[in-house]
């Protein structure tokens, strides 16, 4: 009994201890714990900055929506609360457990779901006393008042994924935050996303609210003032989508795809800037679905892509680059005549796309008809390097350095170029002799200031490469080929445009921007976008006046390649393009600037495996223009 009596003592003296120990030493640590449990604080997402056009036409905007978040309450029942919570949602339990995990403390709600119908909302709240930690809350989410307009340039917004928050940890991101994934809604992600409030909210221990405490409103974020015009923009959209469907129906079973930019000449601001096929942002902000997954990311049509940054063979839109070298070399006038009989013969004939031919033609009726006949020669006559030059004056062949993530620098073909492209398709012995006789002969050319001894020093270059591999060599074939936008000739809608613009205000190239300003919430300007100027094309007024008036000569009757798309415009100057695709039909491309005398707007378009420019590719150009100067769009009533 005695051992017993100690035994107990010992024990309730241990107890009296820790009691002791948590009353008195630990009471205001605990005091604090159970105070914070039964006070929660709960953010207030700020709304995102809106966005408009040049014009202040609102183009996104934000709309309150449902969302649910999870309270890790600490209880043993979790997974229970989540298997019932996914249910209700229609989502793998495995996501909601996921979020939790990333998620390290305990009593901080977790955002599981977003955009949720209101009878969800509704079977959630009758089966609260099971569903212990379950929030729903209202928080402003993205709202696209144009439908799937400007997806492109906007991208889209979903919450932060795990790379992107370790990326911005620093930046007062957490699990759950909206961040912007691509377009400009990820490269001015720092001003549109505005700053978080608070509410301090007493809860009970299901995680109920009992009563507020207090709130810190949020402040929303700064908004963008694009270069956008809406109506141009609108109908640039809306034609390509008009476009693909008729070449379709003329037989062109791949014209799926497309892209469309317009430009002001005299800044690089962007006014219209069109990829096609689209998708739906809205679907990507909240659970998506299997089926909306695989419509935007698996579908064949690949609609996430910007095609108006991705590159393309330019075709005869590139035949302004050659007339320009061809009379900057001098040993070509504008004035001078070929006879064109449907073809040009050197080694093998190389086919004008007229098969009777033009007949005699020079520099002004070979752009107005687009003669092939005429271009081979004088490309064969000047050389690809002065080509390749005219065309890096005119910004071909590199970024822009537009806002927008995922531009192709592209391809000016000339011989450094195809030597690298053929390389890779050697064995490793003669990769390894390819590449010593280019970085020598790189060393030796970059020493001597003689024209005569560089033409000696190319001359043996390409005896060299010759043996290795024939085609590791430029060819006479290989500048007639790229005379007519053919061969590795790539380049983006975008700097289509853009090159055409530096041809109508007279030579000055401009960096492409999209936004013209940042502005709080107060209307303050935070940031200011200024045309940036990339260089000055050296080429002589003439030469551009020359080429201009070839362009305004392809618009007019009776045999201009876009003669009549222009019916009811101002006056403009064009370029039609059809660009071969092995395996496919050909890329229909167009680009104009408009008015002749006095140019304020650039277009390029394209429409992939659509067939002859001037039909397809011509009329999106035509509809953009009428948009522009507010007419109405030809051929609508």
């Amino acid at each position: 009994m005695r051992v017993y009596l100690i035994i107990v003592g010992v024990f309730f003296s241990i107890l009296v201890l820790r009691l002791a120990y948590l009353q008195l030493l630990q009471n205001d640590k605990f005091s604090t714990l159970a105070r914070e449990n039964r006070i929660r604080l709960v953010t207030i997402t700020a709304p995102r900055g809106e966005v408009f056009d040049r014009n202040g036409v609102k183009l996104v905007g934000n709309q309150p929506v449902y969302t649910v978040s999870l309270v890790n309450l600490g209880r043993q029942n979790i997974d229970g609360v989540v298997e019932k919570l996914a249910a209700i949602l229609g989502v793998d339990p495995q996501e909601i457990q996921q979020k939790i995990d990333q998620q390290k403390r305990y009593y901080e709600p977790v955002k599981v779901a977003s955009m949720i119908p209101l009878d969800v909302v509704t079977r959630i709240e009758e089966q609260r006393m099971e569903l212990p930690g379950v929030e729903i809350y209202v928080e402003p989410l993205r709202e696209y008042l144009n439908g799937n307009m400007l997806t492109h340039v906007m991208g889209y917004v979903r919450q932060i994924n795990e790379e992107q928050l370790a990326a911005n940890k620093d930046k007062g991101y957490k699990m759950g935050d909206p961040y912007g994934q691509t377009g400009l809604e990820n490269t001015y992600e720092q001003y549109l996303r505005g700053e978080d409030g608070g509410r301090q909210v007493e809860v009970d221990s299901m995680a109920r609210p009992v009563r507020d405490l207090g709130i810190k409103e949020p402040v929303p974020g700064n908004n963008l003032v694009l270069t956008i015009d809406y109506e141009v923009q609108k109908a640039a959209e809306e034609a390509l989508a008009r476009a693909s469907q008729q070449a379709i129906q003329e037989g062109y079973g791949e014209a799926r795809y497309g892209a469309a930019v317009a430009l002001d000449v005299h800044s690089g601001q962007v006014l219209a800037l069109a990829s096609y096929p689209s998708y739906d942002p809205v679907k990507l902000a909240g659970v998506l679905s299997q089926k909306d997954y695989d419509e935007i990311f698996n579908s064949p049509l690949k609609p996430m892509l910007n095609r108006a940054l991705l590159t393309y063979a330019p075709g005869s839109t590139f035949k302004m680059i050659v007339a320009m070298a061809a009379l900057e070399s001098g040993q070509i006038k504008a004035g001078d005549t070929i006879y064109d009989p449907g073809y040009f013969f050197h080694g093998s004939n190389f086919n004008c796309w007229r098969s009777g031919g033009h007949g005699q033609v020079d520099l002004i009726r070979a752009l107005k008809v687009s003669c092939n006949t005429y271009f081979y020669q004088a490309g064969l006559k000047i050389g690809i390097e002065d080509i390749a030059g005219m065309a890096r004056q005119f910004g071909l062949g590199r970024i822009t350095g537009i806002e927008l993530p995922g531009e192709e620098a592209g391809v000016i073909p000339n011989r450094d170029t195809k030597l690298e492209q053929n390389m890779y398709y050697l064995d490793e012995e003669s990769q390894a002799r390819a590449k010593e006789v280019k970085q020598r002969y790189d060393v030796l050319l970059g020493k001597t200031t003689d024209e005569n001894e560089r033409k000696s020093l190319l001359s043996s270059k390409s005896e060299e490469l010759r043996e290795i591999n024939w085609e590791l060599d430029w060819h006479d074939y290989d500048t007639i080929i790229s005379s007519i936008g053919q061969g590795d000739n790539h380049y983006s809608a975008l700097q289509l445009a853009n090159y055409v613009a530096t041809i109508a205000n007279g030579g000055t190239l401009y960096q492409p921007y999209i936004v013209q300003k940042v502005v709080d919430f107060d209307g303050n300007v935070v940031k200011e976008n200024a045309p940036v100027v990339l260089g000055q094309a050296n080429v002589s007024p003439q030469t551009l006046a020359a080429v201009r008036q070839g362009m305004y000569e392809v618009t007019q009757p009776p045999d201009g390649t876009a003669y009549g798309i222009f019916t009811g415009l101002p006056p403009a100057a064009a370029k039609t393009g059809t660009a071969e695709v092995y395996g496919h039909e050909a890329h229909a491309l167009f680009v104009c600037f408009a008015p002749y005398d006095n140019p304020d707007i650039a277009i390029a378009s394209v429409l992939e495996f659509a067939g002859h420019g001037g039909t397809i590719a011509g009329p999106v150009a035509g509809d953009m223009l009428a948009a522009h100067f507010r007419l109405t769009v030809p051929g609508e009533p």
